[in-house]
């Protein structure tokens, strides 16, 4: 990348300077620098695991249930007859804590109860696509046979869509900062997220963030083929699949509609201008938007001719006659207490103070982006930087809602994993590294604690979560 490095210091935030970049990390061979580390960070969170299962049982025993005695088991709190998990059977029962028992158990047989909508469908179908095409290939294991098939699966699934979110954000920060040095160190931070154990663990958030990466990453491949309209509506309707398919795993990937919203009315005083151009450019963002919708919508349509239509017997239940009938909002509601400041209380005060950091930097990397006097320039094409400029700010904007709605609505301490899925804020981080800034080295120190005390918690069934 060659640029130049502007006065404002919310713009340097993302331009490194070569006179310190060599001192931070070597660039030749990218690939074994980030399987290297990922390898590394994972041995780190895999024994802590281990060690997790040598000082004693964990304080719920739902995920040892579920893992050796099946889903009847997990849910009842019977336990049958069974030889020791041993050594993998008390690993994966250790990562398949908190809500990845209704991930997995919804895997295994699908959802019924209502609670369980609260979770994106997305891992229970690949889990169950890939037992189910193992089993018709016979290299499957029985279900009964000793581990549970599903749990073993989620496990492999989360940590290989982490790796591929790795490899795909770096390849996002070459194409959309033209920098290796920048794009390296902000998959290397990917590796380390506070998201920590639930990147590893039958979690919903390694494959949010890879398809919610390669989202972007096709996005950005839209602003390169500006003079090829083709392929440049192509790359933006594939980029809302991606998107939408984001979304289908985690809730908060509607927010990644923001791009295309945001290039709606970028380009709606181009219309007189350009009309035929602009209609097609419209077309394919309003089609990527609408995908995105989709991957929240669809799910609802099936809870509704569930539970609403009558067909199976069942009696309407009372979110059926809101006015945008939603069973994930009603759920959230009824069984977690999720509303507007409805967290916000004294006994609540210690989880806002464990968020307190990562929402710092979603929000300050987020406004700095947002409130630049002047951007730098990311491609050699005005057009094409501008375009890469637009989807950076959209991007930015997404992670400050982001951080808004979960200081007001959510359970606010799930911010540092759900946030491991935003790209911009690694950039940030990064670009403060290279530069030698003491800011970047503390939020690598916090990361890197984080995630390992939050490790030993998370494999203990103990709180924050």
């Amino acid at each position: 990348m060659t640029a130049s490095s502007p006065s404002s210091k919310s713009s340097r935030a993302y331009v490194p300077t070569t006179v310190t970049t060599a001192r931070i990390i070597s660039t030749a061979q990218p690939y074994r620098t980030l399987v290297t580390a990922f390898i590394i960070w994972k041995a780190f969170l895999f024994a802590i695991a281990l060690g997790s299962t040598l000082v004693g049982d964990a304080y719920d025993t739902s995920a040892g249930l579920l893992v050796h005695g099946g889903v009847e088991a997990a849910m009842t709190g019977q336990r049958r007859a069974q030889q020791p998990l041993g050594l993998i059977g008390g690993l994966v029962s250790r990562f398949a804590s908190w809500d990845a028992v209704y991930f997995l158990s919804s895997a295994k047989r699908g959802y019924v109860f209502e609670q369980e909508w609260a979770f994106g469908a997305g891992l229970p179908i690949v889990v169950r696509g890939i037992i189910q095409g193992t089993r018709y290939l016979s290299i499957a294991p029985p279900a009964d046979g000793g581990v549970l098939p599903e749990a073993v699966v989620g496990v492999i699934v989360a940590n290989t869509a982490h790796f591929l979110s790795v490899v795909v954000l770096y390849r996002l920060g070459q194409v959309v900062w033209r920098d290796r040095t920048l794009s390296l160190v902000a998959a290397l931070l990917h590796i380390i997220s506070p998201a920590g154990m639930f990147l590893t663990t039958p979690y919903m958030e390694s494959s949010y963030a890879f398809l919610a990466f390669t989202g972007y990453l096709l996005f950005a491949l839209s602003c390169q083929a500006e003079s090829r309209a083709v392929s440049r509506d192509i790359y933006l309707v594939l980029s809302g699949i991606l998107f939408g398919l984001a979304t289908a795993f985690r809730s908060n990937g509607i927010l990644n509609g923001i791009p295309f919203a945001w290039e709606v009315l970028r380009h709606l005083p181009s219309l007189p201008r350009k009309p035929s151009d602009t209609i097609r450019r419209l077309a394919a963002l309003g089609i990527g938007g609408i995908c995105v919708a989709l991957g929240s919508i669809i799910p609802q349509a099936i809870a509704y001719g569930r539970f609403c239509s009558g067909a199976s017997g069942v009696e309407p239940r009372p979110w059926c006659q809101a006015y945008l009938p939603s069973i994930f909002t009603f759920v959230q509601e009824h069984y977690w207490n999720v509303g507007f400041l409805r967290y916000w209380t004294i006994s609540n005060l210690p989880l806002f103070l464990l968020a307190t950091p990562m929402l710092a930097i979603l929000v300050r990397s987020g406004v700095e982006q947002l409130t630049s006097a002047r951007r730098p320039v990311i491609a050699a094409k005005p057009v094409e930087s501008a375009q890469l400029t637009s989807l950076v700010q959209s991007a930015a904007a997404a992670q400050v809602v982001l951080a808004v709605l979960a200081i007001a609505m959510y359970h606010v301490q799930i911010i540092t994993r759900i946030s491991s899925g935003y790209p911009l804020w690694y950039w940030w981080v990064a670009g403060s590294l290279i530069r030698g800034e003491k800011m970047g080295g503390h939020i690598v120190k916090f990361m890197v604690l984080y995630a390992l005390i939050q490790g030993v918690l998370f494999t203990s069934f103990l709180p924050p979560a």
